[in-house]
């Protein structure tokens, strides 16, 4: 079978039985982060941009944006998946290289809510986007990342899946959304090498592509069922030719939604590896960062190409920027939201931190990304005191993850300031029972 039919029979199959309990709760975590990711995401420009932009699309429609505007299916999945994206908060499956919950949620939600579904049936549509999307990231690989960006690309593929999967599609309709989806699947690295609002419109259209896909396939469009490992296919154009054949070997046995990074700061995930080692070697060794001479940071080489900006002039910028957010978590002890307020991002002990870190590729981290994702901190001090210290992982990794109140306070300390104390309890009160909703009326 071409790999879109082995997605297509694992969809039909998770229909007829039953998610184990654990997998359930591992969904409802991957909704609960995909809120507290979307809150602040709707205070940014892009977003508010797009929402003016779609206006004759709104007040029509079965499913919402968040905010409470009707809105068409498409509509819905194209705003909500952009803001889900938008402050560099939302969730990430470390082997695929990709942000899989923006696209893939924004798409469920979207289509759960136009088709009347139950929690429990947009909860299995979320698990189905979730474990097909991630084994095609898998696949795809690092040479694909060289220069896609796999939100854009496999995000697509991803909201086509759990969308088909809350269509009710049968598996040879569902392996042909996939198939559509592929062929609409798009969304360049370069669009963030330089201060663009590009980024998170990538998690948007590819929200929306894959429930449009999923729209034609439902009326008996058909697609190139070999579009992911056929010789012109999305392997070929997009990355290096990879095997297919174990694709679904997996599938319905190891669930990749259990094994998610959740996001303990806000910005470039890229990045966190080497904040998690500053704070920890400045807390263990009791450092002020106004005594600090020098700093080197070695990590693996996408971290250094895609957090690059070593002097950034904007918020999205310092997103992006390893030494910034490294110097204003020694100056500061965190990197959240505040971080990329006007009055962080001129601070000027971060500004004078800034020029005393150097970061560089260190070869053994860069040969074991992307299945680990680590930092080495060498910190000199003024008085000629020199500290080193190994990350490993980053804090919201499978080895170190955010336990279940961590999760939810995040939810709360983000969503609270755009929607209110009580309204952001009542919405936790609400995810923590999903799976026993009737309706997403939300």
């Amino acid at each position: 079978m071409k790999a879109t039919e082995v997605f297509g029979e694992f969809s039909a199959s998770c229909r007829d039985q039953a998610l184990p309990a654990e997998v359930i709760h591992h969904a409802k975590r991957a909704v609960i982060d995909w809120y507290a990711s979307l809150y602040p995401g709707l205070a940014t420009e892009p977003v508010r941009l797009l929402e003016e932009t779609l206006e004759e699309d709104l007040d029509r429609g079965e499913s919402r944006l968040a905010g409470g505007r009707r809105a068409t299916a498409r509509t819905a999945a194209l705003f909500n998946g952009t803001a889900a994206h938008a402050a560099e908060i939302d969730d990430s499956f470390r082997d695929a290289m990709y942000h899989p919950g923006a696209a893939t949620i924004a798409a469920a939600l979207a289509v759960g809510q136009a088709t009347g579904a139950s929690g429990m049936d947009f909860l299995r549509g979320v698990v189905v986007g979730y474990e097909v999307s991630t084994r095609i990231g898998v696949v795809m690989g690092r040479p694909h990342y060289q220069y896609w960006h796999s939100t854009g690309t496999v995000g697509t593929l991803g909201a086509a899946a759990a969308a088909g999967a809350l269509y009710g599609l049968d598996a040879r309709a569902f392996a042909h959304a996939l198939a559509t989806a592929g062929t609409f699947a798009a969304g360049l690295q370069q669009a963030f090498r330089m201060d663009s609002m590009s980024k998170p419109l990538h998690a948007g259209r590819a929200a929306e592509g894959g429930v449009f896909a999923a729209q034609l396939a439902r009326r008996g469009v058909t697609g190139s069922l070999d579009v992911l490992d056929g010789e012109g296919g999305l392997s070929r154009a997009m990355s290096n030719g990879p095997d297919w054949s174990q694709v679904g070997a997996t599938l319905g046995q190891d669930f990749h939604i259990t094994r998610l990074t959740f996001k303990n700061h806000i910005g470039c995930g890229h990045t966190f590896a080497a904040i998690d080692g500053a704070l920890a070697l400045q807390r263990e060794q009791g450092i002020r960062a106004e005594d600090i001479r020098r700093v080197r940071i070695g990590t693996y080489s996408p971290a250094l190409e895609i957090a690059c900006y070593d002097q950034p002039t904007t918020a999205n910028e310092a997103r992006f920027s390893l030494k910034y957010v490294v110097a204003s978590a020694l100056a500061h002890g965190s990197v959240r939201l505040a971080a990329y307020e006007p009055a962080r991002l001129d601070d000027p002990v971060t500004r004078a931190l800034m020029e005393r870190i150097d970061a560089l590729v260190d070869p053994e981290l860069d040969a074991a990304f992307p299945g680990k994702r680590a930092a080495r901190i060498e910190i000199e001090t003024t008085d000629g005191r020199q500290f080193s210290y190994l990350q490993p992982n980053r804090k919201g990794d499978p080895e170190e993850p955010l336990s279940d109140a961590e999760l939810e306070g995040k939810l709360l300390e983000l969503s609270s300031p755009v929607i209110g104390s009580e309204a952001a309890g009542k919405l936790l009160e609400r995810l923590r029972a999903i799976d026993s909703s009737p309706r997403l009326d939300w």
